[in-house]
């Protein structure tokens, strides 16, 4: 099921969604009916400028900062918290520059707020994520990052899970073996939306601590010029893993 959502996702998601969707468009338009092949032109088309236009940054961080619901973590809320829960972001294989693979730009960030937080209110940390690809189980390399890099020692380390909801299912049994309950769960602004709940119906009382919010570029043309797809896709998968999700719980 893992794989199979991986491979959905990647062929409905940009670029390749669009771009299937404008070779089906392109098939229709040389059907003989001539209601088919306009509907072909036009379904090409659309495809395509949607692709152009989601390559916008302008566009992409309108769809990030709709999933940005929860605002930064207050004190009252981290002095509540019993640990800090770090979901992991990707992982950089093979990097040459450190012998080996370690943590992607987004786990790094994620990583770094978190250190934060924990010198700042001496919580312990649980990181967690694994090896859904093969490689070094993310959780390792969380761990060596805070501990060596940011010198946050680190008492939880998950390397098991595949994805958010395995974060989840995975960590809380560690956590509750340690008697804690409440936790601040550190992740990107865009994730938490969909993180927080998956927490919460294991028994977990979450205090969001999001991290990398969107935020105004000082330029407008920057904001115009297309080229840059991430965000926009980025987005676009959180939408679809809210979806996932809410019919997963329809259907149980």
């Amino acid at each position: 099921m893992f794989l199979l959502k991986k491979i959905l996702t990647a062929l409905i998601l940009p670029p390749a969604g669009p771009v299937l969707l404008a070779l089906f468009g392109l098939w229709l338009s040389r059907r003989k009916s001539r209601r088919w092949q306009h509907a072909g032109i036009a379904l090409t088309v659309l495809s395509l400028a949607s692709l152009l236009a989601l390559s916008l940054p302008v566009v992409g961080d309108a769809l990030m900062s709709s999933l940005e619901v929860h605002p930064p973590i207050s004190r009252e809320q981290i002095q509540r918290a019993q640990a800090i829960v770090v979901l992991g972001g990707g992982m950089y294989h093979g990097a040459p520059e450190y012998a080996g693979d370690t943590v992607s730009e987004a786990s790094l960030e994620r990583v770094r707020y978190a250190a934060r937080l924990a010198r700042e209110s001496r919580l312990p940390l649980l990181v967690t994520s694994g090896a859904p690809f093969g490689g070094k189980p993310e959780g390792e390399a969380m761990r060596d990052v805070l501990e060596k890099e940011f010198g946050i020692k680190v008492r939880w380390v998950e390397t098991d899970s595949r994805d958010t909801e395995e974060n989840a299912s995975l960590s809380t049994p560690m956590l509750k073996a340690a008697g804690i309950s409440r936790i601040a769960l550190v992740s990107h602004a865009w994730h938490l939306r969909r993180a927080v709940p998956l927490f919460q119906r294991q028994g977990i009382e979450v205090a969001p601590a999001p991290t990398m919010f969107s935020t105004a570029s000082p330029s407008l043309l920057q904001d115009l010029l297309p080229g840059n797809l991430k965000r926009a896709r980025q987005a676009l998968n959180e939408y679809l893993g809210l979806a996932y999700y809410r019919l997963k719980e329809k259907l149980q």
